[in-house]
């Protein structure tokens, strides 16, 4: 379920402070790195606010391969779109806070506040587009756009200026880009060969021209 996408395709780090919640019902709740929040396939009775860390969600295809659809920051919603089952797996990527809303509850809560009903459509809505975007890249971009757009759409989704700390590993950006994760590092030393990054450590980027990586997603 991919929330909030951004004109470009791609995810994560996270903001450490816990933001608001959406609603002033439900729980707190914590995962560790590589902890699952839900499975794919099980009843969706519960959607989840990210407060705190980041949140990978992914399925795995027929073939045993894993495909992961988003990275997911504070504020993110999760489960919002499902309808009857979780349409992917989630699992903290980071030490994670969440807070657990019963969907029941949060239904509820709609028919009673229409303006928090127009806002929760709006976020699903999002999440649609973004889905979608993410759709269109995997099926018009070659690799290099692919990897300029993830950075451009990571450092716009996080506020993360020019200085990028990346929570997820070169595998899970190949699993997020339809790559092998030999085509990722390579693209990474291609773009710093012509001096567009700056590639300190496998998860720490600098972008040294975010407006030539945005022309290369055009």
């Amino acid at each position: 379920m991919n929330l909030a996408f951004a004109t470009l395709p791609c995810p994560v780090a996270p903001p450490t402070l816990l933001g608001p919640t959406l609603v002033p019902i439900g729980v707190t709740i914590r995962r560790a790195p590589g902890e699952e929040i839900f499975a794919e396939g099980e009843p969706v009775d519960t959607v989840y606010q990210v407060m705190s860390g980041t949140v990978r969600t992914y399925r795995l295809l027929g073939d045993g391969r894993r495909h992961v659809c988003d990275f997911h920051a504070p504020g993110d919603l999760l489960g919002l779109e499902a309808v009857d089952e979780y349409c992917c797996s989630a699992e903290g990527m980071t030490d994670v806070i969440l807070h657990a809303i019963p969907l029941k509850a949060l239904r509820r809560l709609t028919t009673e506040d229409p303006l928090l009903g127009q806002r929760l459509l709006s976020i699903a809505t999002g999440g649609m587009q973004r889905s979608q975007n993410h759709a269109s890249m995997l099926a018009r971009l070659g690799a290099v756009e692919r990897v300029a757009a993830f950075l451009v759409d990571f450092a716009r989704r996080f506020d993360a200026d020019d200085e990028l700390d990346l929570p997820m590993t070169r595998q899970d950006i190949a699993d997020y880009l339809g790559l092998t994760i030999h085509t990722v590092s390579r693209t990474l030393s291609q773009l710093q060969d012509q001096g567009l990054i700056d590639a300190r450590t496998s998860r720490r980027v600098r972008l040294r021209r975010q407006d030539q990586l945005l022309g290369l997603c055009a």
